[in-house]
C-alpha cells in the first residue's frame, strides 16, 4: 500500500523532490555519524566535527513554547511517524478504552478524527495534574499500560447516584479525539518540510508549570528536594508548594506573599487574588540551576551581584557560579517573551481588568519568574519581556546577541483574532494563542507561530538559527507510547517521563522531510542549547551533581536532577541537522521554505480552508479509508 503522497513543491526556484515512505529519512542519534538519505551526498562526520560545524552556523536558538498537546492528539495520522494508524490496532496500547454512560452501561471508545465540522480548533481542557496523569497512564508493575485515559478523565468529573453525568462521559470521549492538517495546516506543513520528532516525552508527569521549568532547567526541582528534604511536596503533589514542582502553584515573586517589593513582577489579577486568599498556593522560591546561569557565562559573578537577597536566592548555586565563571569562555544572551508580561495594554487584544492589569498573562507559565536569582535581581529580570517586544526586536534586528530566546502566548492574542466558531462570538472564550485547550484556539495559536517563524525567516537571524516548536505537557490527552520511567518523587510515585509531546525543528541546516525517532524529553531542548553554545551541562554543575548524589543516597532514586546529561536515552536533537548542509555539500534550506503567506496568517477563514493538500501530506487514516464515527453524544467542548 502506498502510505502517503507529497505534492510537488516549488519554492524560490528550488524544487524539492517528491518523497515516498521508503525515501523519507528516519533518523536516530546513531544516524548522525553516517549517511541516511541520499548516501552519495551526506558526508560522514565525527561527533566533534558535527558539533563544530553546528556551532559555526547556528548562533540563535528560538524556542516557541506552546501548551498542552499530546503527540497523538496532533500527529496520530502523520505518515511515517509512530502514530495510531501505521500498525494494527491490536499492537497499539490503549487503542480501545472503556467508558460508562449515564445509564450505567459500559461501552468502548477508540481514536477518532475531528476537524472543521466540529470546530476542532476549540477544545475543552481535560485533566493533567500529577496524580491524574499517572492514573491515565495506568502503571502496572512500573510499566505504563496507556489504557485509562478515557476512564480516569470520566471519573474526575461529576457522578450522580453512582453513575457519570453526561458531561463526565463527554470528557472521557474527548480523550480519544485527534486532529490533523484539517485543523492545524501550518504545523503539518512544517512537520512535512522539516523535522518532526515523534519520541519526545514531557519531562514530568504533571501540570504546565513543571514543563515551563524543565524547558530552562531540565528538571523542576529534584536537586532542591535532595538538598532540602523539608521542602518536598506533600501528599500526591496535587496542590500547595513543594519540590520537585508538580503543580501550577504560582511563583512567589510578584504574589501577595512577596512583601519585599513595591515594584512587583507582573501577575495575572485572577492569580493574584487567588494567592491573596490562599497563600499556600504560592510556590517556594526556586534555587536550582538553569540555562540562565550557564548562558551568562564568565560574566555571571558580576550579574549576580545585584541580587537583592543573595543569601537565599543563591544558596544552591554558589559552587555552580564558580564553575561557570571558571570554565565558560563566552557569555550568551537569553530572553523570555510572554504575552501580557509588563507590556502596554492593547484594548482590542489584551484588555485590562478593574485593577488595570493584563488578563492575557498566565503567571504560572513564566518559568524564570519562579527563581529568586532572576526575579529578585534587576539585571537578570531585565531579560523578561512582553510578547510584542520580541517582534519589535526581530524587526529592528536588535536582539542582544547570540543565545536562546523563548516565545510564549497567553489567554488572549495581540493580533486581535477571534475564533471562527459562531457559538463563541462575543463570549471572549478561546481567544488565546498559547494553544492551551479551554483558553486558546488552535488556529489563533498557529497564527502566532507563523508570525514568529515569518519574522525570523525575514530577518538576518534566519541564516544562523534553529527554531524549536514544542509543548510543555500532553494536556492529559491520550497517547499510546509508554514513556520510560526513570525516577520517583517524594510520594514514591513516578515523576519522569510523562506522555509524548510533539517537537518540530526548523532551520536552514535541518533535514528535509525527516522524522526523528530518538527518545528524548523537554530536557532535549536544554541539551541542544548546551551543544550549540558549548555550555557546561546543568547536570554536571557541582551543586547539581551534589544534589544528584544525595538523591540517590537518600531516596534510592536515580536521575535526580537535570536530565541534559548523565541520564541515558535523552537525545540532544543533533540528528535533526543535515551534515550535508552543515558541511556545505548541500544548500541550506531557504527562508521561503518556512514562511507562511501573510494572508493566511491574518485570516482564520483562509487558514481554515487549507487542509492536507496545502500542507503537502495526506493523513494516513484518510489514505487507508478509515472513518471512525464520533462517539455517542460527543462534543469537543463538554463545558458548553
Amino acid at each position: 500500500m502506498k502510505y502517503y503522497r507529497l505534492l510537488p513543491l516549488l519554492l524560490s526556484g528550488v524544487l524539492f523532490p517528491k518523497c515516498t515512505l521508503a525515501q523519507r529519512p528516519v533518523i536516530t542519534d546513531s544516524s548522525v555519524l553516517h549517511a541516511v538519505v541520499p548516501a552519495s551526498k551526506e558526508p560522514r562526520l565525527s561527533r566533534k566535527k558535527l558539533l563544530s560545524l553546528l556551532q559555526q552556523h547556528v548562533k540563535y536558538l528560538f524556542v516557541l513554547y506552546q501548551e498542552n498537546r499530546s503527540f497523538d492528539s496532533y500527529f496520530a495520522a502523520f505518515p511515517g511517524a509512530d502514530g495510531l494508524y501505521n500498525k494494527p490496532a491490536s499492537r497499539i496500547l490503549g487503542f480501545r478504552q472503556p467508558l460508562e454512560n449515564s445509564a450505567g452501561q459500559i461501552f468502548y471508545v477508540q481514536p477518532f478524527r475531528i476537524g472543521r465540522k466540529q470546530y476542532a480548533a476549540d477544545l475543552g481542557s481535560v485533566g493533567h495534574a500529577h496524580p491524574l496523569t499517572l492514573a491515565k497512564m495506568h502503571l502496572v508493575h512500573g510499566r505504563p499500560e496507556m489504557n485509562r485515559f478515557a476512564m480516569a478523565e470520566e471519573a474526575d468529573h461529576t457522578w450522580k447516584n453512582g453513575k457519570p453525568t453526561l458531561k463526565a462521559m463527554r470528557y472521557g470521549e474527548l480523550e480519544m479525539a485527534h486532529e490533523d492538517a484539517d485543523t492545524i495546516p501550518f504545523l503539518w506543513r512544517w512537520a512535512n518540510r522539516f523535522v518532526l520528532c515523534d519520541h519526545i516525552f514531557e519531562e514530568m508527569s504533571a501540570d504546565s508549570t513543571p514543563g515551563n521549568l524543565c524547558i530552562i532547567a531540565a528538571q523542576s526541582g529534584a536537586t532542591q528536594w535532595a538538598l532540602h528534604p523539608n521542602e518536598a511536596f506533600h501528599g500526591n503533589g496535587g496542590s500547595g508548594p513543594g519540590v520537585p514542582v508538580v503543580n501550577d502553584s504560582n511563583p512567589y515573586w510578584g504574589s501577595a506573599a512577596d512583601t519585599a517589593h513595591t515594584d512587583k513582577m507582573p501577575y495575572n489579577p485572577k492569580d493574584y487574588k487567588k494567592t491573596a486568599r490562599s497563600p499556600q498556593k504560592v510556590q517556594r522560591n526556586l534555587t536550582f540551576a538553569t540555562l540562565m546561569l550557564t548562558l551568562t557565562g564568565r560574566t555571571l559573578p558580576q550579574a549576580v551581584r545585584t541580587d537583592n537577597a543573595p543569601g537565599t536566592d543563591l544558596r544552591d548555586v554558589q559552587q555552580d557560579i564558580k564553575a561557570i565563571a571558571a570554565k565558560e569562555k563566552n557569555a550568551f544572551s537569553w530572553g523570555w517573551y510572554e504575552e501580557g508580561y509588563g507590556e502596554p495594554v492593547n484594548p482590542r487584544s489584551d484588555p485590562k481588568d478593574a485593577d488595570g492589569l493584563h488578563i492575557s498573562y498566565v503567571t504560572h507559565h513564566n518559568g524564570p519568574q519562579y527563581f529568586g536569582y532572576i526575579a529578585n535581581n534587576p539585571a537578570m529580570a531585565s531579560h523578561l519581556h512582553g510578547l510584542s517586544a520580541f517582534f519589535s526586536a526581530v524587526k529592528a534586528h536588535a536582539l542582544p546577541g547570540p543565545g536562546v530566546y523563548y516565545v510564549k502566548g497567553g489567554k488572549k492574542n495581540i493580533a486581535g483574532l477571534k475564533p471562527l466558531n459562531p457559538a463563541l462570538h462575543g463570549t471572549g472564550r478561546f481567544e488565546g494563542d498559547d494553544d492551551h485547550p479551554g483558553d486558546s484556539d488552535s488556529q489563533i495559536s498557529e497564527a502566532l507561530l507563523a508570525r514568529t517563524v515569518n519574522a525570523i525567516a525575514r530577518s538576518p537571524y534566519w541564516k544562523q538559527c534553529a527554531i524549536v516548536i514544542t509543548w510543555d505537557d500532553c494536556e492529559g490527552d491520550y497517547d499510546h507510547v509508554p514513556p520510560p520511567q526513570i525516577n520517583t518523587g517524594p510520594d514514591g510515585k513516578p515523576l519522569s517521563l510523562g506522555p509524548r509531546i510533539p517537537l518540530l525543528l526548523i532551520s536552514p541546516y535541518a533535514r528535509a522531510h525527516a522524522i526523528m525517532h530518538s527518545t528524548g524529553c523537554t530536557a532535549s531542548v536544554v541539551r541542544l542549547a548546551d551543544h550549540l553554545f558549548s555550555l557546561i551541562p546543568l547536570a554536571k554543575l557541582p551543586d547539581e551533581l551534589h544534589g544528584r548524589q544525595l538523591g540517590q543516597q537518600q531516596f534510592h532514586s536515580k536521575n535526580i536532577g537535570p536530565l541534559d546529561a548523565l541520564t541515558p536515552g535523552i537525545t540532544g536533537l543533533l540528528g535533526c541537522f543535515d551534515p550535508a548542509r552543515l558541511s556545505g555539500r548541500a544548500e541550506p534550506l531557504p527562508a521561503s521554505w518556512a514562511e507562511i503567506p501573510d494572508a493566511l496568517v491574518r485570516s482564520l477563514k483562509k487558514q481554515n480552508a487549507l487542509g492536507w493538500q496545502w500542507a503537502g501530506i495526506e493523513p494516513l487514516d484518510l489514505q487507508m479509508h478509515i472513518a471512525e464515527p464520533l462517539p455517542p453524544q460527543f462534543t469537543p467542548r463538554p463545558n458548553q
